[in-house]
């Protein structure tokens, strides 16, 4: 008895060191957040990339409730946005797809077009703000900020000119729209830490210590970590950064069955707070 009584002990003093040293969270999935993901009108080539986008027990890692005003940041063509437009109408939620102003939301916007059904509550926003008469977000009137593979596009200076990287202002925005006690989930192409940083700047890869550095700047608190999207397999060394992986497939036919066999990249799945207080 005394043995099995010590090796109990011990087990959840590991479980519990485990858990204080970041080890990967998972959360238990909805039926609500499963038929969003499970629903007919997500296209084909979307549900062919759940087995590396893990959106259901990405999503229920964040927290998202389908009662939430939830904002999703450069939607891009709407892979998120087909699981989260229903998802959220069905429990008289809130979503708004916020990218560059006016492009930027073309995606979304043809997802409307083709279902106004599913996504035609969807609202639409700027972000960043950077022009007087651009819809803005209101502030502290969001319980989500969502952003999938878009920080290092921010760090890149995508989407402007001069190429100057607005990573400091973009999560100074965020913070703003957001309630207190919100939520901001982030999931990006990870970089080693100990990789050259100007990597940041070409590679589409992004450091763990750099996002959180931005957010805590931003005012937020780590609130948690997980392991949902890994990919041990992806050395983050590409000749054509993350682009030369799928889905992209940067060099077209070369080598593409050892690309396709590495997967989609290495990604990073955080969890912030903005403080209640």
């Amino acid at each position: 008895m005394r043995n099995t009584l010590t090796f109990t002990a011990i087990a959840a003093t590991a479980l519990i060191g485990a858990a204080a040293a970041g080890a990967p969270q998972s959360s238990a999935v909805s039926p609500e957040l499963k038929e969003a993901v499970a629903a007919s009108t997500r296209t084909p080539a979307a549900t062919a990339r759940d087995k590396y986008r893990h959106p259901a027990e990405t999503l229920a890692f964040f927290g998202v409730k389908p009662t939430d005003t939830v904002v999703e940041l450069w939607p891009g063509g709407g892979w998120y946005t087909e699981i989260l437009a229903p998802y959220l109408k069905k429990g008289r939620g809130t979503l708004w797809a916020a990218a560059p102003w006016p492009n930027g939301i073309k995606g979304v916007q043809t997802l409307r077009q083709k279902d106004s059904t599913t996504y035609g509550e969807i609202a639409f926003a700027a972000f960043p703000v950077w022009n007087e008469g651009e819809p803005k977000i209101r502030d502290n009137s969001v319980d989500v900020v969502l952003t999938f593979r878009n920080v290092h596009n921010w760090r890149m200076g995508y989407q402007r000119e001069d190429k100057a990287d607005y990573s400091p202002e973009a999560f100074k925005q965020i913070f703003a729209m957001l309630k207190p006690g919100g939520t901001l989930g982030i999931e990006d192409h990870r970089l080693p830490e100990n990789a050259d940083a100007e990597r940041e700047r070409t590679s589409g890869y992004i450091k763990v210590s750099t996002i959180k550095k931005l957010a805590a700047d931003a005012g937020f608190v780590l609130a948690g970590e997980s392991e949902i999207n890994a990919n041990p397999k992806d050395t983050a060394d590409w000749p054509k950064g993350v682009w030369t992986l799928p889905p992209s497939y940067a060099l077209k036919d070369a080598d593409r069955a050892k690309y396709e066999a590495i997967g989609e990249s290495d990604r990073m799945t955080l969890k912030f707070r903005k403080p209640a207080s």
